[in-house]
């Protein structure tokens, strides 16, 4: 490749945008998880707003967040080390078949009236037991889709599909929910996992070279061992973490805002998530079409501040136009953050140990969101939600802030 070439490669390019959809494995990949992600977003938020119709209390929507994610704690390095033993594409297809069944099991008990707040909180429990296994193999499953000079292509495309159905999913959920009430919701999403069922069906993934493993927990340990003498890894996990843990867990609170801030309905609540996947999918695209560009640490340092800037000036606004605009702007930013983050986790990270280190990152997912929601949860209860908002924005700008000092070397990555 030319000298030339290889710039033009690391410029903004629309041709670089979708690079990653050439292999035919991410085509079916993209198309299908995709499909389910748009059903994921329904359920996710007609779940949310059932549970605040249910129960009018801000804490038991941290409830239901804690019950989804604390299995992570305990189950997701059992998750990257089976996602490193078995093949990945094997487990994917048990995990989403589990994840159908407990969508079915919610819209029936939904369409008999026998709903009640507890089921919800069950059945999110049994699905984050379930995301436990599921994380760390999708996570690590992308280098089996594509070739490696792709890799961060396919990680943009795939917060690209993860947004596109965060864009339109809620948005449909509201003006669902409002006709029909929650139970087709979950109905829809149930249905939307045979598409990515099949398309894991439908691959031809090569087989993964042998590896040797010792007992679980002595493959476990070597993991936790390598990101621990890792520290640029440790270090990006860390700041996901934080993310996911007081940044992000604003949105647990959107039926409550939508409500009692912003004095509206469902609607309102999928209009406020929608704007945010919006801006994401702008921050996945724009990400998708730099090539194989520089300076990657740089904007995920960017983005830590811009992301809490934006959610300071949401707490304040009370316009709905407003806020939706600033909801762009928040989902910008945390994409810039979460999704370089990855790339570059994935990047630095050994093959052989790529899962372990994966089910490490998803903890940042399955074990510290839900604890962030529970957290602003039960604090909006006590103190209601904009001042919540504003404390949890505060502590994820002085994080972005000591990242900025003590880990210098992070905006030099690419």
């Amino acid at each position: 490749m030319t000298q030339a070439n290889l710039v033009r490669k690391r410029r903004f390019s629309t041709q670089q945008t979708f690079a990653a959809l050439k292999h035919r494995n991410y085509r079916l990949w993209f198309y299908g998880q995709m499909t389910s992600l748009f059903g994921t977003w329904m359920q996710s938020t007609a779940q949310g707003y059932l549970v605040y119709q249910l129960t009018h209390s801000a804490a038991y929507l941290g409830y239901v967040s804690f019950a989804a994610g604390i299995p992570g704690w305990f189950l997701v390095l059992f998750g990257g080390m089976l996602a490193d033993r078995v093949p990945r594409r094997t487990l994917l297809v048990i995990t989403q078949s589990i994840m159908m069944m407990l969508a079915f099991v919610l819209a029936g008990l939904t369409f008999l009236h026998l709903v009640q707040p507890w089921h919800i909180v069950v059945l999110a429990f049994l699905l984050g037991i379930t995301n436990a296994f599921d994380s760390p193999a999708r996570q690590s499953f992308v280098l089996e889709l594509v070739e490696r000079e792709d890799l961060t292509n396919a990680i943009a495309l795939n917060s690209t599909m993860f947004n596109i159905a965060t864009a339109t999913g809620p948005a449909t959920a509201g003006l669902a929910y409002a006709a029909f009430g929650p139970a087709w919701c979950f109905v829809i999403n149930a249905v939307s996992f045979l598409a990515v069922i099949w398309a894991l069906l439908m691959m031809r993934v090569k087989p993964l070279p042998p590896s040797r493993h010792s007992s679980p927990l002595v493959d476990i340990k070597e993991g936790l061992g390598y990101v621990i003498a890792s520290p640029m890894i440790a270090a990006l996990i860390g700041l996901v973490g934080v993310y996911n843990l007081f940044g992000q867990s604003f949105t647990t609170l959107f039926p409550a805002w939508a409500v009692d801030v912003m004095k509206g309905d469902a609607t309102t609540n999928g209009l406020m998530i929608s704007a945010r996947g919006i801006g994401a999918l702008f921050a996945a695209l724009t990400i998708a079409s730099l090539g194989r560009f520089k300076y990657k640490g740089l904007l995920v340092s960017i983005g830590s501040f811009v992301f809490p800037i934006s959610v300071l000036l949401f707490a304040l606004a009370r316009w709905l136009p407003l806020s939706l605009f600033i909801l762009f702007i928040a989902g910008g930013a945390a994409i810039f953050v979460v999704n370089l983050a990855n790339a570059l986790v994935q990047t630095l990270c050994a093959d052989e140990l790529r899962g372990r280190v994966m089910g490490l990152y998803s903890i940042t997912y399955l074990g510290l969101a839900p604890i962030g929601g529970l957290l602003i949860g039960g604090t909006a209860q006590q103190i209601s939600e904009p001042p919540t908002v504003i404390l949890f924005a505060l502590i994820t700008l002085a994080c972005s802030a000591l990242m900025w000092i003590f880990v210098p070397k992070l905006r030099t990555l690419s």
